[in-house]
C-alpha cells in the first residue's frame, strides 16, 4: 500500500530517493577530503576504506529500508496506538516494518552499492574464491546483523518508552563507526562492538581477510566466516527480546 502510494507521485519519489543519495554520500565526501591531505587512513588506503563504507552502507541501507521505522515503537507506546496493530490479524513486527515505507530509502543501498562496485575495481587484491564468496556473505550478513539490532532496539522501547536515540546509536552510529578502519580506535572499543554488540561482523571481520590484514584481536581465521552464525544468534536474541516486550506491553488504557 505505501509503495503504490509513493509511486502514485513518481517525481517526488525519485528527488526523495535523489536526495537521499546525495544526504548519505556526503558521508564518503568527508572521507575523500581527509584523503586529500594523507596517502593513508589507519594504514588504509583509499580504494580499501571505500570497501569498508560500500559493505557497511549496503547492508545497513537493506535493513533500514525493511526495519528503520522499527524506532516509531516507543512513540506507539507512548500513545496508545500500538492496540491498534494488536487486533489485526498479522505480525505485529510486520506490521511496525510495513508501516510508512519507505522507498526512498532505496538511495542510501544504492549509493553504498556503488561504491563498493568502485572499491572492488580499485582494490590491489588477489580474488580467490574464498575472498569472492565472503563478499555478497558480509552484505546479508550484516544486514541480517543491523536488522536484529532494530527489533532489538524497539524491543527495548517497550520498557523505556522513548530510546529511539539508544537504538540510534547502535544503527545509524554503528555504521558511521563501521565506514572506517578498524585500526583508528581504541582496543576496548574494537573488543566492544566485536564480543558485546557484535556489529564488527557486519564488515571488519570478514573485511580483514578480503584484504589480507591481520586482525588486531587475533581472532582464529574460521572467525572471518562467523558472520553468518552471528547474525542467525543476533536474530535469535533480538526475537526473544521483541517477544519479551510485547507481552509485558499494557496499553495507556485511553
Amino acid at each position: 500500500m505505501w509503495v503504490r502510494s509513493t509511486m502514485a507521485y513518481r517525481a517526488s519519489f525519485l528527488m526523495m530517493a535523489a536526495g537521499n543519495f546525495a544526504a548519505t554520500a556526503l558521508d564518503f565526501v568527508a572521507i575523500l577530503i581527509m584523503f586529500s591531505h594523507v596517502r593513508t587512513l589507519g594504514g588504509f588506503s583509499l580504494p580499501e576504506v571505500a570497501f569498508l563504507y560500500g559493505t557497511t552502507s549496503t547492508s545497513f541501507g537493506l535493513a533500514d529500508l525493511f526495519l528503520g521505522n522499527m524506532d516509531k515503537v516507543g512513540r506507539r507506546v507512548r500513545d496508545g496506538t500500538l492496540d491498534t496493530l494488536l487486533v489485526r490479524p498479522a505480525p505485529v513486527l510486520a506490521q511496525v516494518a510495513a508501516d510508512r515505507f519507505a522507498l526512498r530509502r532505496l538511495g542510501r543501498v544504492t549509493q553504498g552499492a556503488l561504491l563498493l562496485g568502485w572499491s572492488l575495481v580499485r582494490l590491489d587484491v588477489d580474488w580467490t574464491p574464498v575472498r569472492l564468496l565472503l563478499v555478497p556473505l558480509m552484505l546479508v550478513s550484516g544486514a541480517a546483523i543491523f536488522g536484529a539490532v532494530f527489533v532489538a532496539g524497539a524491543a527495548f522501547q517497550f520498557k523505556a518508552n522513548d530510546a529511539a536515540e539508544v537504538q540510534n546509536a547502535f544503527t545509524y552510529g554503528g555504521t558511521t563507526l563501521l565506514q572506517y578502519p578498524p585500526t583508528l580506535f581504541a582496543t576496548d572499543l574494537v573488543r566492544g562492538v566485536t564480543f558485546v554488540v557484535p556489529i564488527a561482523f557486519v564488515n571488519w571481520v570478514p573485511a580483514l581477510r578480503v584484504l589480507g590484514r591481520e586482525n588486531a584481536l587475533g581472532l582464529p581465521p574460521w572467525a572471518d566466516f562467523a558472520s553468518p552464525l552471528v547474525a542467525a544468534v543476533c536474530c535469535a536474541l533480538a526475537g526473544l527480546a521483541w517477544r519479551v516486550g510485547l507481552r509485558s506491553y499494557r496499553s495507556t488504557g485511553s
